[in-house]
């Protein structure tokens, strides 16, 4: 029986449920930043994307976007570890591709150090044979940049029909399908089903256990 090559999960919304964070997070940012409150519907519309990507645009000014990245980040660091866990299946579909002989990675726009933290929150601290992050790509998701970085490393980049990507945002399934992988799309995320029909994924999950039915 045919077995992917390799599975290549994002992170937050996809792994790990991480959404109330996030937005708690953006609330404060725009406390500190902004002197009228913001509908967290765009924050929402961007999740999946790069922090300093997000905040560009609500502002051109480099200085700027620094000042509210570093309010965002320093205050999810104080609350980051009370509100994040594993979405259900998580663990056990990540071990049972391993045990099928398929590499799987995470491919994230958080940067490095949160999102080992994320993965240590999420009972998958080590678990996976690769991690790439925001800040090992010039260009985030949705450009392919990081999903081709993780091809590359780990071989695969003459095979990418043999490796799926998971994710939540439409995104996701951009940088997937820029890449040449094949893509699925959950429905657990923050996205509503129509947003991320529009990014055409090949395969639609239900659960995270839904993955070790599908073939290449």
């Amino acid at each position: 029986m045919r077995v992917w090559s390799a599975v290549f999960f994002d992170l937050d919304g996809t792994l790990a449920d991480t959404v109330d964070l996030i937005v708690r997070c953006y609330r404060h940012m725009v406390e500190v930043h902004r002197s009228e409150p913001m509908d967290d519907e765009f924050w929402l519309s961007t999740i999946g994307r790069p922090l300093r990507d997000q905040i560009r645009e609500l502002t051109r000014d480099e200085d700027e976007v620094e000042r509210m990245a570093n309010t965002y980040a320093t205050y999810q660091r104080t609350i980051h570890d009370d509100m994040v866990r594993p979405f259900a299946g998580a663990v056990e579909t990540v071990e049972a591709l391993k045990a099928a002989g398929t590499r799987v990675a995470v491919v994230t726009s958080k940067r490095r150090r949160m999102a080992l933290r994320t993965l240590r929150c999420c009972g998958m601290e080590g678990a996976f044979d690769l991690l790439v992050c925001a800040d090992d790509v010039t260009k985030g998701k949705p450009d392919p940049e990081p999903v081709l970085l993780a091809l590359d490393t780990l071989g695969l980049s003459d095979q990418p029909e043999r490796v799926l990507f998971v994710g939540d945002a439409p995104y996701d399934i951009l940088s997937g399908r820029g890449a040449g992988t094949r893509t699925a799309a959950v429905e657990w995320g923050s996205y509503p089903r129509g947003v991320l029909s529009e990014a055409e994924p090949d395969y639609w999950l239900g659960s995270l256990g839904d993955t070790l039915a599908l073939r290449p």
